[in-house]
């Protein structure tokens, strides 16, 4: 008699470090949408001061356009490669 509860405990005794490994692991394009997205924050946040006459919130809106444009290519691309890796990768039996 099989039952339901029977649930395998050693994905819950992952730690946050290798739960995260596993993780990029199967959308690789996330932790890179994550890093572009802080990248430009922080290269917003650096030429923050260097403006110029530009206004505070013209650059903001800049910096918040070129962070999601990056994140939204990065999850365009990990789609394209999950569709490959699901459909054209994958070998036919």
């Amino acid at each position: 008699m099989s039952t339901d509860t029977d649930v395998s405990l050693s994905s819950y005794d992952e730690d946050q470090g290798s739960k995260l490994i596993r993780k990029a692991r199967e959308a690789p394009f996330v932790p890179i949408g994550m890093a572009g997205f802080a990248a430009i924050v922080a290269y917003g946040l650096y030429k923050l001061k260097s403006r110029g006459n530009t206004k505070m919130s013209v650059h903001l809106i800049h910096m918040r356009v070129a962070a999601q444009g990056f994140v939204v290519g990065a999850m365009t691309l990990g789609m394209g490669y999950s569709l490959y890796q699901e459909f054209w990768a994958k070998p036919k039996p």
